[in-house]
């Protein structure tokens, strides 16, 4: 794919991993859709990503399917195509499977694992158009379980299989289809605060890169699969 003037959709992108790959993909000369929940964290991205041109900033609820589909809508009102979407948006809530309450379970269901469904549905019919990229962004949780973790793996083993099986429904119509497994990343996620102490792990920003690599690789070859974790997790 030459990446000039083609589109993206990022969910979750207001901050950490979705902003990374954000700030990657406009260095390549990519229009950048980014959705988050609230105004002012949408606000706040579109601003400091620093290009009103090419970028989009979109109010949506993942755990709606009507949010996604009216993003999407957006998206092809504004910049006529979509080439490709990463489904980022997640939520990690760790607690011991007997003290988890149905709220919590079902919070991290709704957003984790069927947040996914719905931007795949919502923008399945323009990546058959564009012939575009599906990736979701999953964690090594999807593989490895840990204690405290039934609730955050069971979204992500989901997400898993959820995304190789869309791949081999979808790759028919010359849409490729990738999930990430990142194991440490220096984000925001599960309320984390990125600092100096977070040096040894993955940065946001690698994970820009490596979505820019997939993008650019020959269409002959598809890695559906991808684990990336910290080379050096015992400097922490």
């Amino acid at each position: 794919m030459n990446l000039e003037g083609k589109v993206a959709y990022i969910t979750g992108g207001t901050k950490g991993i979705g902003y990374g790959i954000a700030e990657c993909l406009l260095k390549e000369g990519m229009k950048v859709a980014i959705s988050g929940r609230s105004q002012e964290g949408v606000d706040w991205a579109v601003k400091n990503l620093g290009d009103g041109e090419r970028v989009l900033g979109i109010i949506s609820d993942v755990t709606k399917l009507k949010d996604e589909i009216a993003a999407v809508d957006k998206i092809l009102a504004t910049w006529g195509q979509l080439d490709m979407v990463m489904a980022n948006a997640g939520v990690g809530i760790f607690e011991p499977v007997d003290e988890m309450s149905e709220k919590t379970w079902r919070q991290m269901i709704d957003t984790n694992l069927n947040g996914v469904f719905h931007t795949l549905k919502a923008s399945v019919e323009a990546l058959k158009k564009s012939e575009g990229y599906y990736m979701t962004l999953a964690s090594l949780a999807g593989t490895n379980f840990f204690p405290g973790g039934a609730g955050y793996n069971a979204t992500k083993f989901g997400v898993v299989g959820f995304t190789q099986a869309a791949m081999l429904d979808l790759r028919k119509h010359n849409i490729k289809t990738t999930t990430i497994m990142p194991g440490s990343v220096a984000s925001h996620f599960n309320n984390n605060e990125p600092s100096d102490d977070d040096a040894w792990k993955i940065q946001p920003e690698d994970i820009g890169k490596l979505v820019v690599d997939l993008l650019t690789m020959h269409p002959r070859t598809l890695p559906s699969k991808i684990e990336v974790r910290p080379t050096r997790p015992d400097l922490k």
